[in-house]
């Protein structure tokens, strides 16, 4: 049970907005590696409802890396890499835009989604949020906080390999029918 789960937050509505990223990487099953960033957008413009949300403000980023200053530390541990994402469609579009944004090479991986892979395995679930799936498995986090919603989601992806006895991510996207898509 190899990937790593990516979780980012923005200052705005725009994708090419992110303003922290974490990355969890989990082998045999296993956390074995956490990184955590707060980034500096290419336009420094905080909406009200984003730092509501994160709590994450434009002085709080002023002097940190952009994405690109960060992309070679980040990059190796996307590369050839299952990514998953607790949905997934909007971290991979931060991801997409931001590498856009400051043209920078693609990686090569292949990305899941967690939303998508929580749906079929428990289906009686009142709904697929990272906040009810996070109480329902009493994983303690902290909602909004990249870190904290990396390691949840790693922890879904963990807990459905469990209840399927799944082998591998693979397996376990085969067994559920949930798709693993290129990044492109």
């Amino acid at each position: 049970m190899n990937f790593v789960a990516i979780d980012f937050e923005t200052a705005n509505r725009s994708r090419s907005s992110a303003c922290s990223m974490a990355a969890v990487t989990v082998e045999n099953g296993q956390v074995v590696r956490s990184a955590y960033s707060l980034i500096r957008p290419a336009v420094l413009r905080f909406d009200y409802w984003n730092t509501r949300i994160h709590g994450i403000t434009a002085a709080d980023v002023a002097d940190k890396p952009t994405f690109a200053e960060l992309w070679e530390r980040i990059r190796p541990h996307l590369e050839n890499k299952i990514v998953i994402a607790h949905n997934a469609t909007f971290d991979i579009g931060v991801l997409r835009t931001v590498l856009d944004e400051y043209q920078l090479r693609r990686p090569s991986f292949r990305y899941a989604c967690t939303v998508e892979i929580a749906r079929k395995v428990w289906p009686e679930i009142e709904n697929y949020k990272l906040s009810t799936l996070a109480k329902q498995f009493a994983f303690v986090f902290e909602h909004h906080n990249a870190l904290h919603d990396a390691r949840a989601c790693a922890q879904i992806a963990i807990e459905a390999r469990r209840t399927l006895r799944a082998e591998s991510f693979l397996q376990l996207a085969t067994m559920v029918q949930v798709p693993v898509r290129d990044f492109n």
